[in-house]
């Protein structure tokens, strides 16, 4: 069933940023009720609202239902920015819905209600602050900090968290500062000032009981290296995240689903055989994540066992899936594209000679031949091997123990003349009554001088 022309032409105006994605295999409904808004009193969870608007952008398929879905989330909270951004984009897509009709009125008196609510909690934090009561001016700034995030002003709640470090006084204290503060740098995509601030709540010292606080700040630098095309360290993250901390902590933010897919990708793409063996399948906390994904945890087994045409043929199906994840699908191709590297260059491995006719029938995809791609392979390092061209071979390239060993030797006895040179030089100072302690005087000065100390490294 073909789309209707409206959702074509908003997907069209998408498609600048990203390709439409085809035939996901997800759930919407199942999919979105993983995550939970942050502030229980405001129903609003900002990273579904994020997650029902790219789906919208991206996917023909559920693109009418994700952007109905976008406007009720909106609906329930009081950021009417991005209530008026999803009515917007559902004008454009499907203008007959119900949703595209949009809510003035609703638009009026939340845009009342928060006006009220910034000028009263403004007028409670001055009356704090004459009053010179720190605890108190620390919670002003708490709320006050709360309620703009709630209404979608970023920089103003920021604002008011960095005012609210300056009076913490105590360890929990310190650690709901950080997190109000990763949050909003989470929302604003900026990922240096989030692994900036979970590095200090890393280093927090906390209650062996409560685990949250290490699981959230693994799981928030996590999304910020892999974005930022930090693979190994992402997967390093990920791995850490301790399955038995409730879900809800941290669920404003990503899914057990989420960790699943992120650390089992970032691994598989920059870890090596056995430590994909010992830290991911072996890992009793990560297996938790990964039961969860199967389709995952079977592309890394088959990978151990050797099955890379299967392994890559897993990832592959699910591909469209993970093109929907707003923090995944500007680093899917990259992963994608490492991890079969990898797979060829295993595959290869065991041989002193492959056909390309072989690689060809293992790693062929539609209409793209295979060879050029090994051309990259060998000039970026990455295949230690030439192609014949001529024979349609591809050929390992061995190194030369004895080549080895000369340029070894040669390398030492350059190092030895080196030295040897520089030690009769000293000899030779020491005899002629000079002594130097290093060029710092000199340069300070502007002068020589007949006995200057030194002392150079050996």
């Amino acid at each position: 069933m073909s789309a209707p022309d409206s959702v074509l032409a908003f997907l069209a105006q998408a498609r600048a940023r990203d390709d439409t994605i085809p035939l996901p295999k997800l759930d919407l409904d199942l999919y979105i009720h993983n995550y939970v808004g942050k502030f229980f009193s405001l129903s609003l969870c900002r990273t579904r609202f994020d997650r029902l608007i790219f789906i919208g952008q991206a996917c023909a398929p559920l693109c009418v239902d994700a952007l109905k879905a976008a406007v009720a989330e909106a609906n329930k909270g009081r950021d009417v920015a991005r209530f008026k951004e999803a009515v917007d984009y559902i004008r454009v897509a499907a203008p007959d819905e119900p949703e595209a009709q949009g809510d003035d009125a609703w638009i009026a008196k939340t845009e009342a209600v928060n006006k009220a609510d910034t000028a009263r909690l403004e007028t409670e934090l001055k009356g704090y602050r004459n009053n010179l009561i720190k605890e108190s001016i620390r919670m002003g700034n708490g709320d006050l900090g709360k309620h703009l995030e709630s209404i979608g002003k970023l920089e103003e709640a920021w604002d008011a968290y960095m005012r609210m470090r300056q009076d913490v006084g105590t360890t929990k204290n310190v650690i709901e500062c950080g997190r109000h503060l990763a949050d909003v740098a989470l929302q604003r995509r900026d990922w240096t000032i989030v692994l900036s601030t979970v590095g200090k709540l890393a280093s927090v010292q906390t209650d062996d009981d409560d685990k949250s606080t290490q699981t959230y700040a693994r799981l928030a630098a996590g999304i910020a290296h892999l974005c930022t095309d930090q693979y190994a360290d992402a997967a390093n993250s990920f791995l850490g995240v301790d399955s038995l901390t409730p879900p809800a902590t941290y669920a404003h933010v990503a899914s057990p689903n989420d960790i699943a897919i992120y650390g089992g990708l970032t691994a598989l793409a920059t870890m090596e055989r056995q430590d994909l063996q010992n830290r991911v399948l072996h890992n009793q906390a990560f297996r938790t994540f990964l039961e969860q994904e199967p389709n995952v945890r079977k592309a890394i087994s088959l990978f151990i066992n050797g099955r890379y045409s299967s392994c890559l043929s897993i990832l592959q199906s699910s591909r469209s899936d993970y093109l929907l994840d707003i923090y995944l699908h500007t680093q899917l191709s990259a992963l994608y594209s490492k991890i079969r590297s990898k797979c060829i260059v295993q595959y290869f491995m065991p041989f002193s000679c492959v056909t390309i006719e072989s690689l060809e029938a293992a790693f062929g995809q539609p209409g793209q031949p295979i060879e050029p791609e090994l051309v990259d392979m060998v000039r970026n390092g990455l295949l230690k091997a030439r192609i014949d061209a001529k024979e349609k071979l591809l050929v390992a390239v061995c190194p030369d123990p004895r080549a080895e060993m000369q340029m070894e030797v040669l390398e030492v006895s350059r190092r030895y003349t080196y030295e040897a040179r520089e030690r009769l030089r000293r000899i030779n100072i020491v005899a002629a009554g000079l002594e130097f302690s290093g060029f710092d005087n000199l340069q300070a000065t502007g002068h020589g001088s007949s006995s200057v100390t030194v002392e150079e490294p050996w």
